[in-house]
């Protein structure tokens, strides 16, 4: 049996090129309530921390489509989005439900 943060780091890591999905369906999907997204970004911190480097984060964003993007990483953000044709305006996804992936 794996714990619920295996599964969210392993949930995240299936989200394919292109596509985006958000917080809350990560949750969901790896059998969290409600109010278990607000867990996600703390867990595959760690988890990145902890030698796990092929965490899409770039791909998981709000409920709305925006993005969390700070100066940090906005470069590095905004042209791997360029890169997987993940269209953007102001720091939300152009394209929302088109690229949204649904877990199954």
């Amino acid at each position: 049996m794996t714990t619920f943060s295996d599964r969210v780091v392993k949930i995240a890591q299936m989200i394919p090129k292109g596509r985006v999905s958000t917080y809350g369906r990560i949750a969901k999907a790896a059998g969290g309530g409600a109010m278990a997204s607000q867990s996600i970004t703390a867990i595959l911190g760690k988890a990145y921390d902890a030698g796990i480097k092929s965490i899409p984060f770039h791909r998981i964003v709000y409920a709305d489509g925006r993005i969390w993007i700070d100066d940090a990483h906005r470069a590095r953000r905004l042209a791997l989005y360029k890169k997987e044709g993940i269209k953007l305006e102001r720091d939300k996804i152009k394209n929302f439900q088109k690229v949204l992936f649904n877990f199954k």
